[in-house]
Parts: C-alpha cells; structure tokens; sequence
C-alpha cells in the first residue's frame, strides 16, 4: 500500500515553466489573432479589396507553417549542441526582438514581415523544447503525474490565449497597431524572466554526442545496403521523393515559395521514410538490433504524426476562414470578429478539467478503456464535425440568411472538444514515445504536423484558382467557400478513420528517464 511518503511529489521548478508558458501564449496569441484583421484592415489595403482575404489567409497560414517547421531546428540544436535550456532562453530573446518589429514596422510590408519571419524562429525553435523540458522534469519515481502537468500545461496555454484573444482585437481597434502588436512583445520579455528565475531548480538533460546509429545513420544504412539477388526497392522510392521535391521546387512560381519549399520537404520526408522502412532490416548487422528497433519505433510514431496533419488543417483555419466567415455575419457594433477566437480558450479550460474528473472516469466505469490514441481518433473525427456544421452555416448564409455570430458557438465547441483530445493528449503522448536521445527531435517532427496541416490549406487555396477547380465547384451549387470546408471535413474524418485502424497495431513504449 502507498503511504503519503511514497506517494509521487511534484517537481518545485514546474510553475517556473507554467508561468514563463502563460505569458508566452498570451504573447503568441496575442498577435496571432489579430494578425488576418491587421492584414486586411491596413498592411494590405494596396491589393484589391476582392483578393486582400485570400492573400491575407495566405500570409496568415504561412506564417503558422514557419512557426511549426522551425521547431526541426530547434530540436536539432538541442539535442545535439546546446542542451534545451540554453536553446530556449536564447531564442526567446530572439522572439523578443520580432515582436519589436512588428510594434516598429507596422507601415512597412518589408518590416513587418521580417518581423514575423523573427517570430516564426524564436517561436518555433522553442515550442517542441518547452514541453519536452517539462517532461525532462519527471522521472519514473512521478511520471504519474506528468500527464496532469501537461494538461496544466496546456490549461495555461489557454488562459493565456483566452485574454488575449478578448483584448487585442479591441486594443487594435481603439490604440493602433505599435499597442496591439507592442503588448505581447513586454509578455514575452516577461515569459523569458520567469524561466530564466528557475534556472537553478531545472533537471538539464545534456545534449546527446553524435551517435552513429542514431537514426539518420541507421535509415541511410537501410537505403544503401545492397543484398544479393533483391531489388533496393526503398532507394528507387526515395529517389522518386527526390525527384518529386525537385519537381514542387520547379513549381514555385505556381504554388508559392512557402507551399513549394513544405511540399518538397514533405514528398522528400514521405518517400524516403516509406522506402526505408520497407528495407529496415538490412540495417542489422552494421547497426546494433536496438538502435534498428528504435528506428522503426520511430517511423510508427511519425505514421501516426502524418494522420494529424489534417486536424490542424481544420484547427488553424479558426484564425483566417472563420474570421473571414464572422466578418460576414450580424454582430455587436463593439463586436470584432477575431474576439470570438476567445471562446476556444475559454472552452478548453472548462473542458480539461470536465473531461479529466467526470467524463474520462465515466467512460472508463462503463468498460471502455481511454488510450491516447483513442482519444486522439476521436478528437480528429469530432473537428471534422465541427466543419460540416460550419459548412452548413455558410450555405445558410450563401442562401441570404443574415445569421448572428453567435451561431458560430457551436462549431467552437465541436472543435475545442476536438483539440483537447488531439492537442493535449498528444503532448504527453509524442514525449512518453521518444527515445531519450531523440526528445528534442521528435516533438519537433509533433510540431511539424502543424506545417504539413497548413501546406494542405495552401494547396487547397491555390487549387481552387485554376478555372477548371471553380467550374466544377459552381456545379456542385455551392460557394468555394463552403465547398472547402465539407472537404476539408471529409479530410478529417477520413483521417480519423485511418487513423483507428493503424492505432489498433501500434504497440505503446515508455521513454521517461530512470530516477
């Protein structure tokens, strides 16, 4: 029996971490949601009225993929140079000096999006350490309570992002552009303090020597080594991703430079992890049977990664087609649009604690045993849900219907219910099955699902400019605004439905340190 002296003990650095979080998600947030308005209110009034949306949305969305893919770098730093408190503190300072520039250049296009390029480092190259730095803060003494700390974790997020989203819209409205966008700059100074205060509680993991079977070494081995008489089958696949990402970089004029770069990494990435795992086994022998078995660990682990790529195609688009959609609808005259942004907050922080003390313990009484990816198929097909609701809205209101704004509060909820069981869960989920050498890494390649759900948007916006998309669009008797988003719904449940199928064989690991 556990008596109080057993019984697991909170790490005391934790709320260094919380707090240093919850001032830079307010930051974050704070000039994320007012960014598509700011976009089509005053850095883009040059561009006609009729186009500034979807150039706005692109912008929006491009910066979200920057912010995401970073974290690669990041990661790499970490893991391999720095160690993760290092690389964290550092690129906060950088991401200090971003939010600068946009206070700065609010008139200047060149200014401002230097400004976000600055954002999308700092913010990025940080955001897989964070989490993995907290999870660095248990062992196997309390990992018990590490998924309650990334729960708070992500509670904090929340209420960062809660007030943030009901103040700077109308900080933006009422005091300008260097207020809105200078206030999260003073937030983030203040999140880079409070970890800074904690330095000397901290458990630093020290950055991991080269390894040659690490996994890099181990997947070209499987590539390259011939056997005799069988075809190399996975080094004719990623050639064909090599060929394939050449072909997307050719196409940059025609995609854009942000699609096009997302797209040959990820045809690059798909390709060669395909036909490296169909041939892993030739990696025995020159590669110890461990560092093998943790590769193809890891080729699992990103499968599952690559089917959450389309919730965040659902999840981000809260911030450029809702709000685009909510400047459409009947509101309070003191009502801006992006503040609606602020019920998803406020939802998950209702949500997380619901779902923790009455609804998961419900559930597992009546027989059904929660497992994270459980959790995580559901939270998918249930944002797909939200979309077809949506969706519905704007048929509505394509028929003439003046429709409150209000009545995007369900949709909310469906995909803040969504989130939490994706988002948060994952967290936990993508930390517990990394390798002890790979941390930093592989939250990284967590993080880069978001990219890959926002290059999916992009290549969704630039296919429904071609003449011949639209044609068959205007047949179906919708708008291409409500088309896309009963797709982008069937992407999601499709997904989600994969995504059951391959969990069912996917065996569970535990990578949390020894005491």
């Amino acid at each position: 029996m556990t008596t109080p002296a057993d019984a697991p003990k909170w790490p005391r650095q934790i709320p260094y971490i919380i707090a240093s979080e919850a001032c830079e998600r307010f930051s974050f947030y704070g000039m994320r949601n007012i960014l598509t308005p700011f976009l089509m209110t005053a850095l883009l009034l040059s561009i006609p009225e009729d186009l500034r949306g979807a150039v706005a949305k692109d912008v929006f969305h491009s910066f979200v993929i920057g912010v995401y893919f970073f974290p690669l770098l990041g990661g790499w730093i970490a893991d391999r140079f720095f160690g993760k408190y290092n690389t964290i503190l550092w690129l906060s300072l950088l991401y200090c000096v971003g939010h600068a520039f946009l206070a700065i250049f609010e008139h200047s296009v060149q200014g401002f999006y230097t400004g976000l390029f600055l954002i999308a480092l700092g913010s990025g190259g940080i955001k897989p350490l964070v989490s993995s730095f907290m999870g660095d803060q248990f062992d196997q003494s309390n990992k018990s309570l590490a998924q309650k700390a990334f729960d708070m974790f992500y509670f904090t997020i929340n209420f960062g992002s809660f007030f943030a989203s009901l103040s700077m819209p109308l900080l933006l409205k009422n005091f300008g552009a260097a207020v809105a966008f200078g206030i999260p700059g003073v937030l983030m100074f203040i999140a880079t303090v409070f970890f800074w205060l904690g330095r000397k509680r901290y458990v630093h993991m020290p950055p991991e020597p080269k390894d040659p079977h690490g996994f890099l070494p181990v997947i070209r081995s499987a590539l390259l080594t011939k056997l005799e008489g069988k075809a190399n089958i996975g080094l004719v696949l990623a050639l064909i991703g090599g060929v394939s990402a050449a072909y997307a970089l050719v196409n940059i004029p025609t995609l854009g430079i942000v699609a096009g770069l997302c797209s040959a990494m990820v045809l690059l990435m798909g390709f060669v992890g395909i036909g490296a795992s169909l041939q892993l086994e030739r990696a025995r022998g020159v590669h110890p049977d461990a560092a093998v078995d943790g590769v193809r660990s890891v080729l699992r682990i990103l499968v599952l990664f690559a089917l959450v790529t389309p919730f965040w195609s659902l999840f981000d688009q809260k911030a450029s087609t809702w709000i685009l959609q909510a400047n459409d609808m009947v509101k309070p005259s003191w009502f801006e649009p992006a503040m609606m942004q602020a019920l998803n907050p406020l939802l998950v922080m209702l949500l997380i604690p619901f779902n923790n003390f009455v609804l998961y313990p419900a559930i597992e009484r009546m027989g059904v045993k929660l497992t994270a990816l459980r959790k995580m198929g559901a939270g998918i097909a249930i944002t797909g849900l939200s979309w077809i609701v949506v969706g519905t809205i704007q048929l509505m209101m394509d028929g003439g219907s003046a429709l409150s704004i209000f009545w995007q509060i369900l949709p909310y909820a469906l995909l803040t219910f969504g989130e939490v069981l994706v988002s948060a869960t994952g967290l936990e989920f993508a930390y517990s099955q990394a390798p002890k050498a790979m941390k930093g890494t592989i939250m990284s390649f967590w993080t880069l699902s978001v990219t890959v759900g926002n290059l999916w948007v992009l290549l969704a916006n630039v296919s429904v400019k071609s003449p011949a998309v639209t044609e068959q669009i205007v047949q179906t008797g919708m708008s291409v605004t409500a088309f896309q988003m009963f797709f982008f719904a069937g992407f999601a449940i499709l997904a989600a439905v994969i995504f059951a199928l391959y969990a069912r064989s996917y065996q569970m690991q535990d990578h949390y340190r020894q005491v």
